[in-house]
This record gives structure tokens, sequence and C-alpha cells, in this order.
């Protein structure tokens, strides 16, 4: 006699699924930087995302403008940020640090990137340094183990960084993957993808993700195609050129009302392309600017949960 079949609890259909969300900021360089910023946040806020993300530049170079605004966005804010985090350039001691730190101030969510290569070689690997992503990924996972009891046994949600086209440092797309797949076996729970331009290279990664063995959430990292130089400029990182017709339309917008117009439609056929194609959610390049990701989200209708309220609590006085 066969023995029984467990039953399975049944998934609801993916229509009924919340689509998650998310922003990328990045730290101000002055005053009239924070200014704008803080006015984008505030904007943002509004829309309850998931997460917001805090970039973190080459080598920490930013690291004190960075934690501040990680820390304001945990006490001044309802947002949960995902702190940045690049390994290049730094030893694993060094890190480790940063790790505990951000973790004294309640982030519990960080982004685990290589980070750029220095122009100088001979300052590219100090002794001690790691030297890929998924060697930051293990040092989150053991300073997380350390401070298990602190953080409730819970868990640091650890993202990390996936490339729809070849980067540019890559032999293959398919090296890419493997890449991919050794941070998800360091202990990585979801990737975000470095910016695309057409929906066939997002469908495309995750075609040979899942092909590869890769299970962790691979969330497409989109940018608002408002601006002819921006995009010009991301062309020439990735390597990959936008649409020549949207190039052309943007070249030829009387304004920079027009300019976002045909941007913002741009941006949202990609980004359902995306969706349609199973994207468990999306996350917004931002560039410190609120009104274009804005636009996108409302014309998305992204299926959301309900918000929900958070009021800071004050200790009160007990009188006898």
């Amino acid at each position: 006699m066969s023995p029984p079949i467990p039953s399975r609890a049944t998934v609801p259909p993916a229509a009924a699924t919340p689509v998650a969300l998310s922003y990328e900021l990045f730290p101000p360089r002055n005053a009239t930087a924070a200014a704008s910023l803080w006015a984008t946040i505030r904007e943002l806020e509004g829309t309850n995302p998931d997460y917001v993300s805090v970039t973190y530049g080459a080598s920490g170079s930013n690291r004190d403008t960075a934690v501040e605004l990680l820390h304001r966005l945990l006490t001044e804010t309802s947002l949960r940020p995902l702190a940045h985090l690049t390994c290049v350039g730094n030893t694993a001691h060094d890190l480790a640090g940063v790790i505990a730190e951000l973790l004294d101030h309640g982030v519990r969510g960080i982004l685990a990137l290589r980070g750029d290569l220095p122009q100088d070689p001979a300052t590219a690997r100090p002794p001690g340094s790691l030297t890929y992503a998924r060697d930051l990924v293990e040092l989150i996972r053991r300073v997380e183990q350390r401070r298990s009891a602190m953080l409730c046994a819970g868990k640091v949600a650890i993202g990390v960084a996936a490339y729809p086209a070849k980067h540019p440092e890559s032999p293959s797309i398919e090296h890419d993957v493997e890449v991919l797949l050794a941070k998800q076996r360091a202990g990585a729970d979801f990737a975000i993808t470095q910016v695309f331009f057409h929906a066939d290279q997002y469908k495309g990664l995750v075609a040979r993700a899942r092909r590869a063995g890769v299970s962790i959430p691979i969330i497409p990292g989109v940018i608002p195609l408002t601006s002819r130089r921006r995009l010009d400029r991301l062309a020439a990182l990735t390597g990959v050129a936008p649409d020549p017709a949207l190039l052309d339309a943007l070249g030829r917008a009387g304004d920079a009302v027009e300019s976002r117009r045909i941007g913002v439609r741009a941006t949202v056929g990609l980004a359902r392309d995306a969706l349609d194609a199973g994207a468990p959610g999306i996350h917004l390049y931002t560039f410190n600017e609120h009104a274009a990701a804005l636009a996108v989200l409302e014309a998305l209708q992204l299926p959301r949960p309900p918000a929900v309220v958070r009021r800071s609590v004050r200790p009160q006085l007990v009188r006898a």
C-alpha cells in the first residue's frame, strides 16, 4: 500500500498576490540636495513602499552621510531602509564593524554589493579585503549569527545585484548567472536587477537563473526613462542601448513636461511587461526625484497590501 500523500495548502492565484514596491535613494551631497531629498522622501512615504534602498559610495566614501540618512529614515519616517554595502577596498574586520553599526541603528536589510574597482590597481585589494559580493553575504550572516539574541532570533534580509545584460567585466551572461547562484548559496534572500531597457532582457535573466537553480526572487530595477542625457550615460555603462525610437522622441521633446510624459509612458510599458512575465515587484531608481516615479506608479496601479498606520509611542509616566 502506498504511503499517504501529504496535503498541501493551496496557493492563491498570482493576480491576488500583492506586488512589492521599493525605491532607491542616495545620500545628499549638500544642504540644498538634502532639502530636496527630504521633500522626495515625504512624497514617496505616502505610497507605503516595502522598503527604500540607500546607496553607499565606492569604498564607503559617503559612509557618514549614508548612515545618517539611514538613521533618520528609521527614526523620523515610517519607511524601512535597505542599506547598500560594498566590499571592494574594505577588510572583513572593517566591514564587520559597519554591519554591526547598521544593525545597532535598527537596519534589518542590507544590499550586499562588490562595488566598483578602484582606478588604482594597487589599492584594489588591501590585506584582508573581501573580493566578491558572495564573501560579503557570508560575512553578514556571520555577524548576524553572533547577534541572534539581540535580533530576537530574527534574520537580516540580504539582497544582491543581478544583471539582465552581461556585466561589463563578465565573460558571458551564463557566468553572471553562476555568480548569482553563488550569492544565493552564500545566504542571499533576493536580487534586484541593474538597469535594463528591454523586457526581454529581464525575462531572459529569469529564465537562465531558474534553469541554473536560482530560486530567490529577482526584482526588476526600473529607471524612469525621462532623460535622454541620463539614458545615454547608462547605455555607455551597461553597453546596451535603449530603444532608438524612444531616444529620438526624447530628443525631439519640446520641454521637460513633454519629455516626462514620453518617458513615463515608456517606463510603464517596460514595468508592465516585466510584471506580466512574473516579476514579484518593481524597484524604482528615483535619482532622488519623486515626480516621475509617482507618475509611473500611478499609471501601473499595482496591487498593494493595505497601508499600516505606524505611530511613534512615547513612554508615559506612571503615577502612583
